[in-house]
């Protein structure tokens, strides 16, 4: 079960969550026994710490995300998009399989469509190769879809209807999955905005299986599951009777995209601000290699009508510097999926994934009942009656 579906059912089946580092069990046939318990600062949750609320549009398959070529027009044109929630996750992997498609092509000129994070993450894995690159782009970082993401590990996260699958794009993903892993690992420090995070599934019941948690994500190499501790009453400070302890890799995405259009510009990198209709308007490009990394955008570019929007949204409360985990879950009655993620930007709340919405105005209602569920579960970490 991935992140999208969670939001559907409300977080029924919440340790499910393996792309958030809550993937593999722990080793034990009942309760830890850790002590002493664990001290965590509440979030200072509150409607006055509001500061902003931000709209992405997630572009998801439900056959998961494309990743071919083909000629147009004397060109080799390489497609890699629709990603869904999983865009920070994967773009370094299946931008190296881009590339190595592309390398198989005599010039070492190439044209990249789209500046969002798989068009970055490509680009530089073309000049790794030896590519002259050049982006174009309607828009750029911070502007773009990417910079809306909540950002953590997330590689199964709103990617496919599981029941479209093949298994080459299963091979596709995996592969994809290993690549993207490592280097996200190799990126860690201030300079990209990525860190490893302790994050906690809260829930009130044990997962079943005793001291297990579900079994993992089938979907994903099993080195890439990490493992996690289920923690018992009076062995943590959250509110539900239960907590799942695991870590997981967070991006920072105003850090990270800003990063990685640096790199891209000191490799002699190009940006053109630009505007594609049709794909003829590629014709007229320099470049005989083009890689089309649009996201959404390939729903009227190239037709493709399988894809669909996410719509997922953020509300952010004022950076909190004692604040370095994540949760994900909430009090019963909470009304759906809810998480929390800290940054330097801010502490981002989010719960969302309306399918099929293009709109990119906050839902209000979606708004209250994210922030309200926050203030419950971190005024009650206080001791404090519920507040709303």
């Amino acid at each position: 079960m991935d992140r999208r579906t969670l939001l559907k059912t409300g977080g029924t089946g919440l340790m499910g969550l393996l792309g958030l580092g809550l993937g593999a069990c722990s080793r034990t046939s009942g309760l830890s026994s850790l002590s002493p318990r664990l001290r965590l600062t509440p979030v200072n949750a509150s409607w006055d710490r509001v500061i902003r609320t931000t709209v992405g549009l997630r572009p998801y398959r439900a056959s998961g995300f494309v990743l071919r070529a083909q000629r147009l027009d004397g060109k080799t044109l390489i497609h890699n998009y629709g990603h869904g929630g999983s865009g920070m996750s994967l773009s370094w992997g299946t931008a190296s399989m881009a590339a190595d498609i592309a390398v198989q092509e005599d010039e070492r000129r190439a044209a990249v469509i789209g500046c969002g994070v798989v068009g970055l993450t490509t680009a530089r894995q073309l000049q790794r190769r030896g590519f002259n690159v050049t982006i174009y782009a309607m828009s750029v970082p911070p502007d773009t879809t990417s910079n809306m993401s909540l950002a953590a590990w997330t590689p199964t996260s709103g990617l496919v209807d599981r029941s479209r699958r093949t298994a080459a794009w299963d091979a596709q993903l995996r592969q994809a999955a290993r690549i993207a892993y490592r280097q996200l690992q190799l990126l860690i420090g201030p300079e990209y905005g990525v860190s490893w995070i302790d994050s906690y599934a809260l829930r009130e019941t044990v997962p079943s299986g005793g001291g297990r948690n579900a079994a993992p994500d089938p979907l994903l190499p099993l080195e890439l599951r990490t493992g996690s501790t289920l923690l018992g009453p009076g062995e943590h400070p959250f509110p539900t009777r239960y907590a799942t302890a695991g870590t997981t890799l967070r991006i920072e995405p105003s850090i990270y995209l800003d990063a990685l259009v640096r790199d891209f510009l000191r490799f002699e990198g190009r940006i053109v601000i630009r505007k594609f209709d049709t794909p003829r308007d590629l014709a007229g490009l320099d470049e005989q290699t083009v890689v089309n990394c649009t996201g959404l955008g390939s729903h009227d570019l190239f037709g493709d009508r399988e894809l669909t929007p996410l719509k997922g949204q953020l509300t952010v409360l004022v950076p909190q510097q004692d604040v370095n985990y994540a949760t994900f879950g909430g009090l019963p009655g909470a009304g759906g999926f809810i998480h929390m993620q800290p940054r330097s930007d801010g502490i981002a709340l989010g719960g969302t994934s309306e399918e099929g919405e293009w709109s990119l105005d906050p839902d209000e209602e979606a708004r209250r009942r994210i922030v309200g569920a926050h203030v419950r579960i971190f005024d009650a970490m206080r001791g404090a009656p519920f507040a709303d």
